[in-house]
């Protein structure tokens, strides 16, 4: 499956920005999928991710209550619906894929084995 973001780009601190993964190539309904995101001088971390039947969302501890993970397997899409951005969630954010099954290992990238090619997201005044 081949997976392309879009959403990004430049907001203000306190506002809303949805990013969304269309998958082609696949069906998303056999995946469990997921945000990660990496800035300047990071590593790439776990922002969010939900199970494949969209039942369990797991989320970083950063963006718990901000940041909400949804997937609309009919449109083959995901999203990541970003509320009260901080500037400190500047970065480009991923989207990615897996087909893995459990629950204990959402937030480790190397499980992951689709991509998107990232989209910047910049949230300054």
């Amino acid at each position: 499956v081949q997976l392309v973001e879009s959403g990004g780009g430049l907001v203000q601190p306190g506002t809303s920005l949805r990013l969304s993964c269309e998958a082609s190539g696949g069906s998303l309904g056999t995946y469990s999928l997921a945000w990660f995101r990496q800035s300047p001088g990071n590593e790439r971390e776990f922002v969010t991710a939900i199970s494949r039947n969209g039942h369990n969302r797991y989320h970083a501890e950063s963006v718990r209550g901000r940041f909400t993970i949804s997937r609309d397997n009919a449109k083959n899409t995901f999203y990541l619906q970003m509320n009260s951005l901080k500037p400190e969630d500047t970065a480009v954010y991923y989207c990615a894929a897996s087909s893995r099954t459990g629950n204990s290992w959402y937030y480790q990238s190397r499980f992951y084995s689709a991509w998107g090619q990232g989209t910047q997201v910049t949230v300054s005044s």
